[in-house]
């Protein structure tokens, strides 16, 4: 064998390469929108964010459309990059649940399991004895 990459991975690994250049290109570009529009404030927990730590804050885009961008900003929030994480993994758990909560999503009448359900009886029960 010659060692020699395929032609087609060869190209599929420089669109790959050159897909990702451009994210972070687009990234690059509204990041530093944001940073100078907004306090460098974490929009969920309120932390602050300066020097080194300015890399834990993230742009988050409020309709997941990483492709509005307007101008103004008002597709962005700034969040620390674990409420970022908690928001995406919400989003994704709304998704899971059909467009409802977690809560709404347990508390579904199809829901067959419950498992606190006769836990005042017990109590009740516990505190007789």
């Amino acid at each position: 064998m010659s060692g020699k990459t395929p032609p087609a991975q060869d190209s599929r690994s420089r669109t790959i390469a050159e897909a990702r250049q451009a994210q972070k290109q687009r990234e690059k570009t509204y990041r530093e929108r944001a940073l100078k529009l907004y306090p460098h404030v974490c929009g969920r927990c309120g932390r602050e964010f300066s020097g080194k730590k300015l890399a834990e804050l993230t742009v988050h885009h409020r309709d997941h459309n990483h492709d509005y961008n307007p101008p103004d900003g008002s597709n962005w929030e700034l969040l620390c990059i674990y409420c970022h994480e908690n928001e995406h993994t919400r989003h994704l758990e709304e998704d899971a649940h059909g467009g409802q909560g977690q809560a709404e999503a347990e508390a579904d009448p199809g829901s067959t399991h419950r498992p606190f359900a006769d836990l005042a009886a017990l109590l009740q029960k516990k505190e007789k004895t």
